[in-house]
C-alpha cells in the first residue's frame, strides 16, 4: 500500500519528535554522572562523522557558499550553541517532560517574532492564540512557585536561542541543503563541547556511559534525517502539528527512566501550549494556501507573461 505525502510526512515528524526527545532523555541520564560540556563532545564527536557521511552520500554537503549565506549560517550555529548549553543545563535539574513542554511554545514565539523582526503579517486571530500559549506556558514554570527558579530561566531563555535559529534558518530558505546546516550547526556544538572541557575537566568513561552517548547520537542523527523528510513531504498545515507528539514521548520516558509524571497544572499548561500551538500552525498554512491561490489567479488574469 503506498502511503499519501500527507501520511509519509506525519509519520516522519512522529519520528523525528521520538528521536530527539530519546536523545533528550538519554542525555539527561548521562549527565547525572558525566559533566555537561564532556558529554556534548563525545556526542558530537560520533554524530559528525555520522552526518559526514549522510551528507557526502546524498551529494548536500557544501564547503563553500555565499557570504551572506555564511552569516546567516553563524548566526544559527552561534544560537544553536547557546540553545544546547542552556536547555541541558536545565534539562540536568527539571523534569524531562515540562522542559520539552516549555519548548512546544517555539512555534508560537517564532510566529510573534518573525511579525516584529521579520514584518511578516499577524492577524488578531493569531496573535490570541499565542497570548494564551503564553499563558500556558506560566502555567508550566510558576512564576512566584517554589518549582520556578533558574533552571525555569534557562529552559525559557533556551527557547529564545531556539526563535533566534529559527529565524535565520527562514532567511536561509532553500539555498543551503539540510545537510550541510546540519553539518555546520553539529560542527559548532562539538567545538564548544570541546572548549567546554578545559574548565570543567573530564572524568572516566563507563561502558553504560558510551552506550548512552552512543545511543543520544543515534537518536540525534534519526531525528535530523527523519525531521527532513517530515518537512519535504506532505502539507505544512498537517505534518508540523505532528511535533507536539514529542510531549507524548518526553512524558512516557521521564516517568519509565526518572519516575517523573507532571502534575496537573503543568498537564493544563502543556495541553494550552499544544492547542494554540497547532491552531498557529493551521492558520499559517492556510493563509498561504490562500495567497498561494490569490497568486495564481493574478498572474493567470494579468496581460504580462513572467520571463522564462
Amino acid at each position: 500500500m503506498q502511503l499519501s505525502e500527507n501520511l509519509r510526512g506525519a509519520l516522519a515528524m512522529s519520528v523525528a519528535m521520538a528521536a530527539f526527545t530519546v536523545n533528550d532523555a538519554l542525555m539527561k541520564a548521562v549527565t547525572q554522572t558525566m559533566p555537561l560540556f564532556q558529554a556534548i563532545a563525545l556526542r558530537g564527536m560520533v554524530t559528525l562523522p555520522l552526518l559526514l557521511v549522510c551528507g557526502w552520500v546524498s551529494g548536500g554537503l557544501h564547503w563553500r557558499m555565499p557570504r551572506p549565506d555564511r552569516s546567516l549560517l553563524t548566526l544559527r550555529a552561534v544560537a544553536d550553541v547557546l540553545a544546547t548549553v542552556m536547555y541541558l543545563t536545565a534539562l540536568m535539574m527539571l523534569p524531562l517532560a515540562n522542559l520539552v513542554a516549555i519548548l512546544q511554545s517555539v512555534p508560537l514565539a517564532v510566529t510573534l517574532a518573525a511579525a516584529l523582526w521579520l514584518k511578516e503579517p499577524l492577524g488578531w486571530r493569531r496573535l490570541t492564540a499565542i497570548l494564551i500559549g503564553f499563558g500556558g506556558v506560566l502555567l508550566i514554570v510558576r512564576p512566584g512557585a517554589e518549582g520556578f527558579n533558574l533552571w525555569s530561566l534557562l529552559g525559557l531563555a533556551s527557547v529564545g536561542c531556539v526563535v533566534a535559529r529559527d529565524l535565520a534558518t527562514r532567511r536561509l530558505g532553500g539555498r543551503l541543503p539540510a545537510a550541510t546546516v546540519a553539518f555546520w550547526t553539529s560542527a559548532a556544538v562539538t567545538v564548544m563541547g570541546l572548549v567546554g572541557l578545559i574548565g570543567s575537566g573530564i572524568a572516566p568513561v563507563a561502558a553504560a556511559e558510551m552506550m548512552q552517548i552512543l545511543g543520544a547520537a543515534v537518536a540525534l542523527i534519526v531525528g535530523y534525517l527523519a525531521i527532513v523528510l517530515a518537512m519535504r513531504g506532505g502539507d505544512i498545515g498537517v505534518v508540523s502539528p505532528f511535533r507536539y507528539t514529542a510531549l507524548v514521548w518526553a512524558i512516557g520516558l521521564g516517568w519509565l527512566l526518572f519516575g517523573n509524571l507532571p502534575d496537573g497544572l503543568t498537564l493544563a499548561g502543556s495541553a494550552i501550549v499544544t492547542a494554540t500551538g497547532i491552531f498557529t500552525l493551521w492558520r499559517e498554512s492556510r493563509l498561504r494556501r490562500r495567497s498561494r491561490e490569490a497568486s495564481v489567479d493574478i498572474t493567470r488574469d494579468s496581460p504580462y507573461t513572467p520571463p522564462t
